[in-house]
């Protein structure tokens, strides 16, 4: 065989093996339907029963990765803890090793009799056989499901015989053989190791390829060993991949997994290779692998490696905290959730002032994550859009926290205010929790004109600016009025919804008048309306918030009674106001607005030109040198036909022909205004004549005094 043939060979039995483990362990994981996942839930309280859990969900669907991400999941979405997490990753690096276990099967081989039944061949067919007969005869989905889990063993076993034959030629080959021996270094095999998962990102797939490297005699012990420590390490790739855009805990938990397998390839390399070195070497280091003995070593590290790090889950948990550390913000988010302390349910007025504080902090939250993603709508950011997701996940802890504590809060003896409190938090939790899924749903709006590059006609975005004013102003009305327990402004907040209400009915009409006209298109009409729709809704919750705190202070609640009493009655206190919102957010002073923003825009090219970088400055007073050069020239030229009239004058005077004026110079710059303009040439001969009389006049003064003296 060529070295292509060969490598293709044996690309193709890993591809085999890969989809054979993948089509096991979805068959494996559709049969037990949710069940696993709520074991690994419910049963991991304590590390032990962690460890026994991971090993056993990982054995079942063969990929600890697989195991990891689950639980990566879990920490992400809150329903289980770091310190949970970890005895689940470790016992899921035990369970994969059971993989290696199932791997020995296909080298089991035989001519005749009960060994040729037992054959990897034999197995393989007879699982096949039965398996495609489930898949294709059987109705019901459970039988379906348990064809694919055999047909998925079946192919696995081919995937694992098929870089078996392509590896098997290279025994007698020098080179190959040569290469093998570097692996004996411990430094090269750990690093091939775990460059080699990372690729395959999966250390089942790499120990397999080990195990038929070594059914043909090519693996010793010093070379097994670094490579299993290696695979360990690369192993934790995939893990860490699938926690990019979590949030910290889910970091954390698949760094957990990188840790634990780093932790044991470090101890354990120092203990085996400085024992080595004392002993002066195992005589066990030249033994020819097989691949049973491949699967035990794998085992043995992995179970070695969980015994040693178990005593230390605690500190592991301290670590990843240290190198993932929390913002202010997720700190503020645990010292809210902390103060739903259990012990408080036995004083209910304790527990009731706990439980306000939390919900006040839960209504801050949701209003600035409405804030955010309004602010996408101007100026998007990827890490702004983010943002708003993390923040709706941690809407939502606070909404499951504050719902079971309340809940509890509830069976405890209630006097008729502490029931009312406890009510209206009941009714609010869950309108919070709303403003921030709406929240995402704006900001979701926001990432899809981002990436169509859709943008709103003028007079639309002059619509939303107006739309968005009252919906900031309707939160703060509301988590204010909230806080503060003040029920004059939970009565100022129905009338700005109904006002709201007409705006986006309004802007929906108008939104289609510009579809018919041409000035948008239905791309930018269906962000429109869904952005409409949202600030409805949210006005809708603003609302529902204000009507629990005004019914339950009455001892009453009835939203659709009260809604329907307030709208059929327009007081003249809600006729106030609904005025006074009518004005403030008007949307027919587009053309007000327009001349506005083309002042500001103006204001903001005249500050841009005047930010001008230095050469700009230079050429700019190199322009006003050139300018007052000239300026200067033309002030001599005056000046010097100015000089040259006078003396003119003198002349005359001195031959005493004073009555006659000669003109001045004809470059002087007088004579040319004179010529461009014959109006101001009479007030300007005027003018000369009277300050040539003046000259005139002084110069008599001076020749009679002269002649006195």
């Amino acid at each position: 065989m060529t070295a292509v043939s060969i490598v293709l060979s044996l690309l193709c039995g890993v591809a085999l093996f890969l989809y054979g483990m993948s089509l096991m362990g979805d068959g494996l994981k559709k049969v037990a339907g949710n069940k696993l996942e709520k074991i690994l839930y419910k049963l991991t309280n304590t590390p032990i029963k962690g460890v026994f859990l991971g090993a056993v969900v990982t054995a079942i669907i063969q990929s600890s990765s697989a195991t990891s991400v689950m639980v990566v999941g879990f920490v992400n979405s809150g329903m289980m803890k770091v310190a949970q997490a970890i005895g689940i990753i470790m016992g899921a690096n035990i369970g994969t090793s059971i993989t290696g276990w199932i791997l020995c099967l296909s080298y089991i081989d035989g001519s005749e009799g009960i060994a040729a039944l037992l054959s990897t061949a034999t197995i393989s067919a007879i699982v096949a056989i039965v398996g495609i007969l489930f898949k294709m005869a059987m109705k019901k989905d459970i039988y379906k499901h348990l064809g694919d889990i055999m047909l998925g063993f079946a192919i696995l076993m081919l995937g694992m015989q098929t870089m078996s034959t392509a590896v098997s030629p290279l025994k007698d080959n020098p080179a190959f053989t040569g290469v093998l021996t570097m692996f004996s270094n411990p430094f090269v095999g750990i690093l091939i190791g775990i460059i080699f998962t990372a690729i395959l990102q999966s250390a089942s797939a790499s120990v397999g390829i080990l195990q038929a490297l070594s059914m043909n005699g090519m693996i010793t012990f010093s070379s097994a060993f670094p490579l299993t420590m290696g695979i360990g390490v690369g192993a934790a790739f995939p893990v860490l991949l699938s926690s990019v855009g979590s949030n910290k805990n889910g970091k954390r938990t698949a760094l957990v997994y990188l840790l634990n397998d780093l932790f044991g390839m470090v101890f354990w390399s120092l203990t085996f290779y400085i024992s080595n070195a004392i002993v002066g070497g195992f005589s066990f280091m030249d033994m020819t692998m097989s691949p049973v003995k491949v699967a035990l070593l794998n085992s043995v590290f992995r179970i070695a490696t969980v015994i040693m790090l178990m005593p230390f889950i605690k500190l592991i948990e301290k670590l990843v905290y240290s190198l993932i550390k929390d913002s202010p913000e997720d700190m503020e988010e645990e010292s809210d959730l902390d103060l739903l302390e259990e012990r408080f349910l036995a004083y209910p007025d304790l527990a009731i002032t706990q439980s306000h504080t939390v919900v006040n902090s839960m209504a801050k939250k949701a209003q600035k994550n409405i804030y955010t993603a309004l602010g996408l709508l101007n100026v998007y950011s990827p890490d702004r859009y983010n943002k708003v997701q993390d923040r709706e996940n941690q809407i939502d802890k606070y909404e499951d926290h504050l719902g079971t504590y309340l809940m509890q809060l509830t069976g405890r003896d209630l006097s008729v205010d502490q029931t009312k409190e406890v009510s209206k938090f009941l009714h609010t939790i869950s309108d919070f929790e709303r403003l921030g899924d709406h929240a995402t749903n704006i900001a979701s709006v926001a990432n899809e004109l981002e990436e169509k590059d859709i943008a709103f006609s003028q007079e639309a975005n002059y619509e939303l600016e107006v739309v968005i004013s009252a919906i900031k102003e309707m939160l703060e009305l509301t988590v204010n009025a909230f806080q503060e327990d003040d029920l004059g402004l939970a009565m100022r907040i129905e009338p700005l919804n109904q006002m709201i209400s007409t705006l986006c009915n309004e802007m929906k009409s108008r939104h289609v008048t510009r579809l018919r006209k041409g000035k948008c298109d239905v791309q930018q009409g269906f962000a429109f309306n869904d952005l409409l729709t949202n600030f409805e809704r949210i006005g809708a919750h603003c609302s529902n918030v204000a009507v629990a705190m005004i019914e339950l202070d009455e001892a009453e609640f009835d939203t659709h009674q009260y809604l329907r009493g307030i709208r059929e009655m327009k007081n003249s206190e809600y006729l106030a106001y609904f005025s006074d919102y009518e004005k403030k957010y008007d949307i027919n002073n587009y053309k007000q607005w327009k001349k506005e923003n083309k002042a500001e825009k103006e204001e903001e090219k005249i500050e841009k030109k005047q930010a001008k970088p230095e050469k700009h400055d230079k050429s700019d007073k190199a322009d006003k040198i050139s300018k007052s050069e000239k300026i200067e020239k033309a002030d001599k030229q005056d000046k010097s036909g100015k000089s040259e009239k006078i003396e003119k004058v003198d002349k005359q005077d001195k031959n005493g022909k004073s009555e006659k004026v000669e003109k001045p110079d004809k470059s002087s710059k007088s004579e040319k205004i004179e010529k461009a303009d014959k109006p101001e040439k009479h007030e300007k001969s005027n003018k000369s004549d009277k300050s040539d009389k003046e000259e005139k006049g002084k110069t008599d003064k001076k020749d009679k005094s002269e002649k006195k003296k």
